[in-house]
């Protein structure tokens, strides 16, 4: 029988992951694109389990207590982004046909490269996984950490498999290059408006 506190950190941990960010856009650009879905999402499922055990663990209440730790993450993460930002919008505005086979990062170390960075240098992930799931899973009653720990991570995983995958459900819509540019529209827009959240301190 599931326990309250996995089914509480199945839940917590959807309603932080599902969302438009910098991590699910490059997911779902992979995923579009057929390109290194496996290990993308393998990835990001992991890096959250990590995450998601470092919080439970206490490094949540650290990471808070550190000024120029959120610091040095906070302006990393938005230079970051904003460069990817920058690049998604040159490729909205080309005047070149975007075909799916080329439309997502295709090297696999490049892939993964990105994706890691999309995790570790986004402070969102860190402030979602480490601090807030963290500070969730301290109110769990006694010896429930784990659990709520399980369903927090069985969510994660859930979401990005899904994403990942059902991403392909989209491909006739992505058929056509203006798909591809309005998409990539889109995630300039998303990853400038983190970076600028970030730079404001909200």
């Amino acid at each position: 029988m599931i326990s309250l506190a996995f089914g509480s950190g199945f839940a917590t941990s959807a309603a932080l992951i599902v969302a438009i960010g910098a991590q699910n856009a490059f997911v779902l650009r992979q995923g579009l694109a057929r390109a290194h879905v496996l290990p993308v999402v393998l990835v990001c499922a992991l890096s959250d389990a990590l995450l998601i055990s470092l919080g439970i663990a206490g490094l949540g209440a650290l990471v808070q207590a550190s000024p120029l730790l959120l610091d040095a993450a906070r302006y990393g993460g938005a230079a970051f982004l904003l460069v990817y930002g920058a690049l998604a919008a040159r490729r909205a505005l080309s005047d070149h046909a975007l075909a799916a086979r080329g439309a997502a990062t295709t090297d696999l170390r490049a892939a993964l490269a990105a994706c890691l960075a999309f995790t570790y240098l986004n402070p969102h992930c860190w402030l979602d996984t480490v601090v807030l799931l963290g500070a969730v899973a301290a109110q769990q009653p006694p010896g429930q950490q784990a659990s709520f720990g399980s369903g927090a991570m069985l969510a994660s995983a859930t979401w990005f498999f899904a994403l990942g995958y059902g991403a392909r459900l989209l491909a006739p819509l992505f058929a056509r290059p203006l798909a591809w540019r309005l998409l990539d529209g889109a995630i300039a827009l998303v990853m400038g408006a983190i970076a600028m959240s970030l730079l404001v301190g909200r």
